[in-house]
């Protein structure tokens, strides 16, 4: 005779040790559960709401700097370490899991232009008023030694930029000119002219590494080819870049910082129109730096704010302010992605997060989860109205919030004015200019 019996398998539903989230058999068949999407919905906008509430970007200060900070430069291979050029001529260099400043040294008289660390890390390079180029071991010296630099170039102009090559002992300076000198020649190996008669920023291409980029006074920015005797091309545009910064993941993609309260990502082989326009700021922006994966950037602009933009997006997804932070003259992204260092006018290095409301420190497994979960979620409804609304909802000064909503009316009031002209005019004879190529005077080559 069969007798049948109901035998199940304990270790389906029994927990191993107590601390074990129970087991809970489920079934996903879409028609037991009606109302998943509303319960989803719900949860992200909760999500959302939280995200706002810890968001806290400020992380620390560093001060000790008796002069404004108009320089700053990472280290090539530690990711603690961050060196800081003054208006004084002094260079700090800073330790940031101490928060503190580990070495001082006066390297100038009057303003440190530049500094950049050799892609080596041993040593690093500072440019001056004095018309100097000095090159400083990375390690302090030993109690009662001199702090003296390895090795210090006289040039004839003062130089107002310099950037390293990422493999060679190559430099490359600005001023009246571009100088491409060899670490051990006191004379520049090249000199790059094109009718300008100075330069206010160089950056070689961290990619391809022979290509670099300059800004120049007469508005333009110019290309050059380490190969080539002679600069490659320039666009000139209708107001003057301050500085500029490759994509590092993206050989051919530059983003340059100008004075019109924008920032425009060019593409170097097609220099017709910007790729990309990015507007927010409402003050001149003073400098830009990409996050090592190549998909944000941040800017520090004249108005007292950091934004951090998309790569491919017209305006910002973040915006950093404190009440005391002043004109905002340089901006570093850390190598891990994960910080935001600024220097300003009132003498002070601040420490952001590049994610506002990411949490700090390790995370535990199911912690982890969560906030993939909720990440995921804010992503699946992120074109809802009231998620979206909250989502890019920013306090702003108010002095910014006033001059944002002038410029708007101003921008308004134009479009407005050309507007009425095509429509009293020949049809044809006034053609519509797109914003992206209204700020390009001409490409040179």
């Amino acid at each position: 005779m069969k007798v049948k019996v109901l035998s199940r398998n304990p270790d389906d539903y029994v927990r191993e040790t107590k601390l074990d989230i129970q087991r809970v058999p489920r079934n996903y068949d879409p028609t037991l559960h009606p109302f998943e999407v509303n319960r989803e919905y719900c949860r992200a906008l909760n999500a959302t709401k939280l995200e706002r509430v810890f968001a806290k970007p400020f992380l620390a200060s560093l001060d000790g700097h008796r002069d404004g900070v108009n320089c700053m430069a990472k280290h090539t291979r530690s990711l603690s370490t961050l060196l800081s050029g003054a208006c004084d001529g002094e260079v700090r260099v800073w330790d940031l899991t101490k928060r503190e400043c580990v070495r001082t040294l006066q390297a100038h008289e009057g303003f440190v232009r530049g500094m950049v660390v050799r892609f080596c890390g041993t040593s690093f390079f500072t440019a001056g008023d004095d018309k100097t180029i000095k090159q400083w071991k990375m390690e302090a010296p030993g109690y009662g030694e001199e702090e003296e630099p390895i090795n210090t170039i006289l040039g004839k102009t003062v130089f107002t930029g310099l950037d390293h090559h990422q493999k060679d002992n190559v430099l490359a300076t600005c001023g009246q000119q571009v100088d491409i000198w060899d670490e051990q020649r006191s004379s520049p190996i090249r000199s790059f002219t094109w009718g300008v008669d100075s330069f206010s920023s160089v950056r070689f291409n961290p990619v391809e590494t022979e290509l670099l980029a300059s800004c120049a006074s007469d508005r333009s920015i110019v290309l050059y080819d380490m190969r080539e005797s002679a600069p490659l091309k320039k666009v000139i545009m209708t107001m003057r870049s301050n500085t500029l910064c490759w994509n590092p993941m993206e050989a051919y993609y530059f983003t340059c910082a100008n004075e019109d309260y924008n920032l425009y990502t060019y593409d170097m082989r097609y220099l017709r129109q910007p790729v990309t326009v990015h507007m927010d700021h409402v003050s001149a922006v003073l400098d830009v730096d990409y996050s090592p994966t190549g998909k944000d950037f941040v800017s520090a602009s004249f108005d007292k704010t950091i934004r951090i933009f998309p790569k491919d997006a017209g305006h910002s997804k973040e915006v950093y302010h404190t009440k005391r932070m002043q004109h905002v003259i340089c901006v570093k992204w850390s190598s891990d992605s994960k910080y935001v260092l600024s220097g300003s006018d009132e003498m002070n290095i601040r420490l952001w997060k590049a994610n506002a409301a990411e949490k700090l420190g390790m995370l535990a497994p199911r912690e982890r989860a969560a906030v993939n979960y909720s990440q995921k979620l804010k992503e699946k409804f992120q074109h809802h109205p009231q998620i979206r609304r909250i989502a890019h909802h920013r306090h702003l000064p108010k002095n910014i919030y006033h001059e944002t909503k002038e410029l708007r009316t101003m921008k308004e009031a134009r479009r407005r004015k050309e507007r009425n002209v095509r429509k009293h005019s020949k049809p044809g004879s006034v053609p519509v200019v797109s914003e992206k190529e209204k700020h390009v005077v001409t490409v040179l080559k």
